[in-house]
């Protein structure tokens, strides 16, 4: 019987994407590398709990699920964030970032200053650049209130990011060019907290780390994206780019976008060359509401 591997996402370390997997260990993803994974057959996703703890009730979970966890893991979890505004007490800086993710995709956000860009390379944005540094909550202040005054959002939908990723400008300077733009008119503004130091437009380019670059645009236009796994399934191909925790995977069907968080929650089995059978929407069909066909 095949070993099974459980696997507890993706994360960026400072040569590129690295899977975890639940036990401790990682697999260092390369472009030009082959990912290739099954579902175990019979197999059941099941919630990977809260805050580093185990589900106590091992709950089933749905394979469209990119939490992977049930209700109560779900609102534990999220009960403990900095984006649940639970945590007014945090004595940490704080970083205050705009981020472009393609044409007309740029929000703001925060992150901790201790992380440093890591959060940025988890959302996938494709260029940044940080607007201030500061207290916690003068870091939210900032943001709602560029949210309020410029119309920048503090959210987008994973879907949006990877429908304009094969159209990206071909220029560091043209990707860039929003987020000067927007930060410019955020420094400009009044009524930003006084304990926010300011910080100057510095742009910071992803593209070519996340392989998006090879083209000169968005590299290998991708066909589709996984919706989910499901038992007995399997995927396999070529890694020709990653941004946040999607995998671009050449496969027998052309370019196929992986979320990783996907991936989490189901005990998985290495694979070989077996055909990719898991439930894929069609980039080309999405906006027409056409159902999931199965690849």
């Amino acid at each position: 019987m095949a070993q099974t591997w459980k696997c507890s996402g993706l994360r960026w370390a400072a040569d590129g994407p690295v899977l975890t997997w639940v036990g401790g260990r990682h697999s260092a993803l390369v472009r030009g590398g082959r990912v290739a994974f099954g579902v175990a057959e019979g197999g059941v996703r099941t919630c990977v709990g809260a805050r580093g703890h185990p589900c106590p009730l091992r709950a089933g979970v749905s394979g469209r699920s990119t939490g992977a966890r049930c209700e109560e893991c779900a609102r534990l979890d999220r009960a403990h964030s900095v984006a649940a505004d639970t945590r007014a007490d945090d004595p940490r800086p704080y970083r205050v970032y705009l981020a472009w993710f393609g044409p007309g995709l740029v929000k703001v956000g925060i992150t901790a200053y201790e992380r440093g860009a890591a959060r940025l390379l988890e959302q996938g944005a494709v260029c940044f650049s940080w607007l201030g540094h500061g207290p916690l909550m003068a870091a939210r202040r900032t943001e709602e209130l560029l949210r309020a005054a410029l119309g920048v959002p503090d959210r987008i939908p994973y879907a949006h990011k990877r429908a304009v990723r094969a159209g990206l400008p071909r220029s560091r300077g043209e990707r860039a060019a929003e987020i000067a733009e927007l930060h410019a008119r955020a420094v400009a503004l009044g009524g930003r907290p006084e304990s926010l130091t300011p910080a100057p437009f510095r742009g910071v380019d992803h593209a070519a780390v996340f392989g998006l670059a090879e083209e000169g645009a968005g590299g290998p236009g991708a066909v589709g994206e996984v919706t989910g796994l499901v038992a007995g399934g399997a995927i396999g191909g070529e890694l020709v780019a990653a941004a946040g925790p999607d995998l671009h995977l050449a496969t027998e069907r052309g370019v196929v976008v992986l979320d990783t968080r996907l991936m989490t929650g189901w005990e998985l089995v290495p694979t070989e060359g077996e055909p990719c059978a898991v439930p894929v929407r069609e980039f080309r069909d999405a906006a027409a509401g056409v159902q999931d066909g199965l690849f």
